[in-house]
């Protein structure tokens, strides 16, 4: 199968590939100069979507870039560089769809469970409709629209992905130094939900979805077993063996990073339902299992 991926370089695009670069073919778009080339061996590299006349030759896209949302306070100028790395990107691949005679068979894209916005302990899954209308929700929701312009021409699975757990790379590996240090704890008063995926079970599902016709639409990209920042904290201290005192009031977090900081006060108790009424098997359901599995 020759797949075009973008985000190759990130968390979840470099382990996909690497994971699978002996089963499949990959095109991999990545901005020059970017370290695609020492990152990935053995995958052809492509600097600009121009130079792709056509994505007949493809059977399949996935695309996953996209301007990290967590590394820099949301200024106006940051907020318009979050989203136009996802929204024109998106709607040129849609387009190269709807051109192509032959378009591939299957367009995966990214999203994140940012959709749905801020929530309360109330479970939530794909078909949920009551989202909260910040930042996060618009971001989501526009890059999704511009997914499913394709969707005519090919199957479209749209990833609306919690927070990946690994040990070398994002959220899990930004923490363990303070957790080392016995100065990990809770955020505010930690009742607030964080839907998490084990950074294996994330990229089998994203094969399980490429290989999988019955499959289509969205999917939460999540563990079945969300948990709350509190369970988070303490099963993470335990794991490491470490003292589990420490809070950061939201004061200091807000003082931190600004609006972004809403990201971790708040917290949805999202349920990937359609994966598991699809018989997708998560090897790591539960977040001790997988802390074990990253750490043990």
């Amino acid at each position: 199968m020759n797949i075009l991926i973008t985000g190759g370089t990130g968390l979840i695009g470099s382990a996909f590939i690497n994971k699978f670069k002996h089963k499949y073919n990959f095109d991999v778009l990545s901005r020059p100069n970017s370290g695609a080339l020492q990152l990935l061996k053995n995958v052809k590299i492509i600097n600009h979507l121009s130079d792709i006349e056509s994505l007949d030759k493809y059977d399949a896209v996935i695309n996953l870039a996209g301007e990290p949302i967590v590394n820099k306070r949301w200024s106006k100028a940051q907020k318009i560089k979050i989203c136009q790395s996802r929204w024109q990107l998106t709607n040129k691949l849609s387009k190269m769809f709807n051109d192509a005679s032959s378009p591939p068979h299957t367009f995966i894209s990214g999203s994140a469970i940012g959709f749905y916005g801020r929530q309360r302990d109330e479970k939530i899954i794909e078909e949920y409709t009551d989202v909260y209308p910040e930042f996060s929700h618009r971001i989501c929701k526009v890059w999704e629209d511009k997914a499913k312009l394709a969707q005519k021409k090919s199957r479209l699975c749209i990833l609306r992905t919690g927070v990946v757990l690994d040990k070398h790379k994002g959220a899990l590996a930004k923490m363990l130094p303070a957790y080392k240090f016995g100065l990990g704890g809770k955020l505010s008063r930690g009742i607030q939900y964080m839907s998490w995926i084990h950074i294996d079970d994330m990229v089998n599902a994203i094969e399980f979805l490429l290989t999988n016709e019955q499959c289509y639409g969205e999917f939460n990209m999540t563990a079945p077993k969300p948990v709350t920042n509190k369970e988070f904290s303490q099963t993470l201290a335990t794991q490491l063996h470490r003292p589990n005192v420490a809070t950061m009031p939201a004061f200091v977090l807000r003082l931190l990073f600004g609006e972004m900081a809403d990201l971790l006060l708040y917290g949805q108790n999202v349920i990937p339902k359609n994966l598991l009424d699809n018989d997708f098997k998560f090897q790591y359901p539960t977040l001790d299992k997988a802390l074990n599995n990253l750490l043990g």
